[in-house]
């Protein structure tokens, strides 16, 4: 029966998820929002509106730590799971925008984060500030469509027409607020089963929210760029996941922070390990990213390869399997800096092909 409500929780928030979504791209259009600001915002943050509801719910519900850790989670998978599922169908394009404003404001609120809950928790005061920085973060994409109302068309192609007359108002409105609806119910029905699973399974709640919860709430995340990446939207792929992990930071975790009566409590071990591995992985966007612009195939494959061993490290942890010190000592010592001397190497040749002079054809022609 648990199973069964977590499966239901799932469904309503997927279903929600893509009401809103239709119906807040449909509103969007009609008040003349350029596709820069539908893609980086309201798809976006639509997309993360199912992290927005469990955390708020769990928040309320006296399970934090679902609530951070559906945040944290949500942000690996995100950038691991699914940008490495996402380039292996597909080499990804990086909008220039994406390199030079959002993932280094992804990275920078990722360590606002970290700092933050350095003193043990993240207060009422401190979700204030993350929402205040997502207003600011909404009227600078408000602010740079203005300046290139053309950036950004793919957007387009996963959004339907604008609404025409009064009958067609009212469905989008109806589309977001049943959708709403479906989002608080089943980010109860998820918490209330994810926590009872959690006990049953001797797992923490943080571990929980890392795993099960997150997946869960990345589900329209998922599906919206693996969708744009077969139909070779491959840039509106790469902006959904960055303004999804932007909003999870500022305005999920920023309002949960608010709504809830205590604040959000951060363990040692998220402040230790969790949050540190979010940082780490917006920093390896950063090389791969300005490198030639795209998201290859190899690279899809480091970042799923990540994934798989991140969820393994947190299941072994919860188990408190024998395995698990040998399991730490082969990520510390090996795989990070095999992997961090492969983008200092991909960095270097992509520095030292820029600075050599252009070669010139036999006739004189460059």
């Amino acid at each position: 029966m648990t199973v069964m409500l977590l499966l239901l929780g799932l469904a309503l928030l997927l279903v929600g998820a893509e009401m809103l979504v239709r119906g807040a791209s449909r509103l969007a259009l009609a008040t003349g929002m350029s596709p820069l600001v539908i893609g980086l915002t309201v798809v976006a943050f639509g997309t993360s509106a199912p992290e927005l509801a469990v955390s708020i719910g769990a928040a309320n519900s006296g399970a934090p730590d679902i609530a951070l850790g559906n945040v944290v989670g949500s942000n690996i998978t995100n950038v691991l799971l699914i940008l490495g599922v996402s380039a292996l169908i597909a080499p990804l394009i990086v909008a220039r925008q994406l390199i030079r404003v959002d993932v280094p404001i992804m990275l920078g609120v990722s360590v606002l984060a970290l700092v933050l809950a350095l003193d043990g928790g993240i207060g009422r005061i401190d979700g204030a500030i993350l929402a205040a920085l997502l207003v600011g973060y909404t009227l600078l994409q408000v602010r740079l469509g203005r300046s290139d109302p053309a950036a950004g068309d793919t957007a387009l192609d996963t959004i339907d027409g604008p609404p025409r007359g009064t009958r067609a108002w009212v469905m989008n409105v109806a589309l977001v607020v049943g959708g709403l609806a479906l989002l608080i119910l089943g980010a109860n029905w998820l918490v209330d089963s994810a926590t009872l699973i959690a006990r049953q399974f001797g797992m923490s709640e943080l571990v929980i929210g890392l795993t099960v919860v997150a997946v869960g709430t990345s589900m329209p995340e998922i599906a919206t760029s693996i969708i744009a990446t077969i139909r070779g939207q491959r840039d509106l792929a790469v902006g959904n996941v960055v303004g999804s992990n932007i909003f999870n930071l500022l305005g999920v975790l920023g309002l949960a922070a608010v709504v809830s009566p205590t604040g959000i409590p951060v363990s040692p071990a998220a402040v230790n390990f969790d949050i540190p591995v979010m940082i780490a992985t917006a920093v390896a966007c950063l090389p791969i990213f300005f490198t030639g612009h795209s998201i290859q195939r190899w690279e899809g494959a480091v970042f799923l390869g990540y994934y798989v061993a991140y969820t393994a490290y947190l299941l072994l942890d919860a188990a408190g399997h024998d395995a698990l010190p040998d399991f730490r000592l082969a990520m510390l010592w090996v795989v990070m800096p095999l992997t961090a001397l492969t983008l200092a190497v991909v960095t270097g040749r992509h520095l030292r092909s820029r600075a050599a002079p252009p070669t010139n054809t036999p006739d004189g022609s460059p």
